[in-house]
């Protein structure tokens, strides 16, 4: 007699819109059907629709948006896990109204953008990117007196906004001889002022005061070009601009005119306007005349989380979100609430910049 067959149950199906590392994906596959992308290119949106329109569960990345329209298109879905730290391509309210499920992974980018930061903040004022090219270039016979750049020793830096990338790269400063200062309307306590050796200053005294500037604030309406042609014109000629937080926080075309006029001296960036997604106007390349410019700038394709280590955590942390969810349970980093949807999204969604 043939032995009765039991239906195995379905294990709920997760979309993974860019490449993750496999043994990850295993970890994934323990308790969902995976469909993953395995290309280091981005699927767009249509790619992702395709695959997702029965899935339960959706893994998300910097280069994705979400909106009530895709939603609409899924309607299985029960959590959208975001492999990042920022939600400002992602309608969570439309989640929320949804019933689902938006997480975010708040305390894991913090280190590595913090490092990449004082590495480009030293490679610009360094002239580290333009001796390289002149050692490459089959052009060095040894010492001249050529590409000095600008000592940290002695000088002020200023952070508008001071979340958790900012305190992080102030620690690593110390030992720099910096003065460090920072505006944000939520000063710190002044024992931790103490301890990160932080100035609070107003605004436009540290803009106007400040030889290397650093925005490290979320990208929403009011931030959307907050470093424009006139906060530039206030800076004192010869500073440098970093940004690492988002790119569309700096108006390009405004710095490209501020290096062009040999006010601004250099500006760094691991950030652009073109990868705001959620801009109906975002400019399709970084602007051409930053690109022009490898004496002034130093540009680096989104490297804040780029480590193995970082992105490994990352994923994890996704991940996790992903299984306490498809399980029936609340996801410990979720930024909504949508068993309760008067709540609209909780307020760590403000956090969720450097």
């Amino acid at each position: 007699m043939t032995a009765p067959a039991f239906a195995t149950a379905r294990k709920p199906r997760v979309v993974v819109t860019n490449w993750i590392h496999d043994d990850l994906l295993d970890e994934l596959a323990a308790f969902a059907d995976p469909v993953a992308n395995r290309d280091r290119e981005s699927w767009t949106r249509a790619e992702i629709l395709a695959r997702a329109h029965d899935a339960e569960g959706l893994m998300v990345f910097m280069p994705d948006r979400i909106d009530d329209a895709f939603l609409a298109a899924c309607p299985r879905l029960r959590i959208v896990a975001a492999a990042l730290k920022g939600a400002d391509n992602f309608d969570i309210e439309a989640c929320t109204r949804r019933g689902i499920w938006f997480t975010l992974v708040p305390d894991l980018l913090t280190v590595p953008t913090a490092e990449l930061f004082i590495g480009l903040l030293l490679g610009l004022t360094r002239n580290v990117l333009a001796g390289d090219a002149l050692v490459r270039g089959g052009r060095f016979r040894g010492w001249r007196p050529i590409l000095y750049g600008t000592g940290l020793s002695g000088r002020r830096l200023g952070f508008i906004g001071l979340g958790a990338v900012g305190r992080a790269a102030a620690r690593r400063l110390a030992g720099f001889e910096l003065e460090l200062c920072y505006h944000d309307p939520r000063r710190l306590e002044p024992a931790e002022e103490r301890a990160l050796g932080l100035t609070w200053l107003p605004l436009p005294q540290l803009v106007a005061t400040s030889h290397f500037l650093a925005p490290l604030v979320p990208l929403n309406a009011t931030t959307q070009h907050l470093i424009d042609a006139t906060l530039l014109s206030r800076m004192p000629r010869g500073s440098h601009l970093i940004n690492v937080c988002r790119g569309s926080v700096v108006n390009e075309a405004a710095v490209a005119d501020a290096l062009a006029s040999g006010h601004l001296a250099g500006y760094a960036a691991d950030v652009y306007e073109m990868e705001d997604w959620a801009r109906a106007d975002r400019p399709d390349d970084i602007h051409p005349l930053l690109r022009a410019r490898p004496d002034r700038t130093l540009l680096t394709p989104h490297l804040g989380s780029a480590t193995d280590d970082a992105r490994r955590a990352i994923t994890r942390a996704a991940i996790e979100q992903l299984r306490i969810a498809l399980a029936g349970g609340q996801p410990p980093e979720a930024v909504n609430r949508p068993d309760q949807p008067s709540l609209a999204h909780a307020p760590a969604v403000a956090h969720a910049a450097p």
